[in-house]
């Protein structure tokens, strides 16, 4: 059985079509104080239980996430799969400065204790997350929609280019597939979703560069980084990101930024008043749907976390 929360609708929807099954009832409404209640409509005794939610703020989407999680538990589902497409507070891994929470950590204790016996979600922030849970992880991948999407665009003399150093390895890792040779922007962060570009790293003149990160927050590293690349003579400038969280300034800024395509996925859902032209949204139902069944039925899903 499928459950889904508030957060994307539209995507557990299509997982569910590809899995041949209804979405399963539940009744999800807002108290006039704001808290939240949470009543699963049907019977899932025994069940092995998939529920849906992306963790995108606001932070009632993690709230319901763990009211969903506890009802299931307590309507004794015989397995308790959390399906996480976006995992909000990923950025919060480690103490950087004195007396600061590990938000990420806090958010994997409490869908343990919920009662989650497994996750399922897709481009963690940094990998090391999949360590924070003490139940079993499924990090899947979605390079595999990215590259299958740029292959048929056939680009030529392509350059992958990473915004930051950190995002050099999944540069990399679309550079080999896509036979494409790899360039780094050089920049520093002075404060949180503040951005300076320094330089450019290889060489960008007269060909096309793919810009490639897991998520696109406020866009100001993105913009930015596209605009040191057309002053560098590139010809096309594309970007890809896995998870389109568009918050603050980020439509203006990516909207006004010299981009032919900005390329994200439905890990979050993406409404209509935040969508451009520029901007093309590809779905990751395929991919989760095929998790899900291979969990269901006890196969390695391991084939899916190579980004092929």
């Amino acid at each position: 059985m499928v459950l889904s929360g508030r957060a994307n609708l539209p995507l557990a929807e299509k997982i569910a079509a590809r899995l041949g099954c209804q979405l399963g009832g539940v009744t999800i409404r807002n108290f006039s104080d704001g808290e939240i209640f949470v009543r699963i409509d049907e019977n899932v005794r025994g069940r092995d239980l998939f529920i849906i939610q992306s963790t995108n703020p606001s932070s009632d989407n993690i709230v319901e996430l763990l009211l969903m999680l506890d009802a299931a538990r307590r309507a004794s589902a015989a397995r308790i799969t959390a399906v996480i497409p976006y995992f909000g507070y990923a950025r919060q891994d480690r103490k950087d400065q004195p007396r600061v929470a590990i938000g990420a950590k806090l958010m994997a204790n409490m869908i343990v204790a919920a009662g989650a016996e497994r996750v399922l979600s897709i481009d963690f922030h940094q990998h090391q997350l999949q360590g924070f849970f003490d139940i079993p992880v499924d990090h899947l991948y979605a390079a595999p929609v990215f590259t299958r999407y740029f292959r048929d665009k056939q680009l030529e003399n392509l350059v992958m280019v990473a915004p930051d150093v950190g995002s050099a390895k999944m540069a990399r890792g679309f550079a080999k597939r896509l036979g494409a040779t790899i360039g780094i922007i050089d920049k520093r962060r002075p404060a949180a979703n503040v951005s300076e570009v320094m330089s450019v790293i290889g060489d960008v003149d007269g060909r096309d560069c793919l810009l490639c990160d897991d998520m696109i927050d406020t866009a100001g590293t993105m913009a930015q980084a596209a605009r040191a690349l057309k002053e560098r003579g590139a010809r096309d400038v594309y970007a890809c990101a896995t998870h389109a969280l568009l918050s603050g300034p980020a439509v203006e800024r990516l909207r006004d930024a010299p981009f032919t395509e900005i390329v994200v996925t439905d890990t979050i859902e993406v409404p209509e008043e935040k969508r451009f032209p520029t901007l093309k949204v590809l779905s990751v139902d395929e991919l989760v749907a095929k998790a899900v069944r291979y969990t269901h039925v006890n196969e390695s899903v391991s084939s899916l976390f190579e980004a092929v």
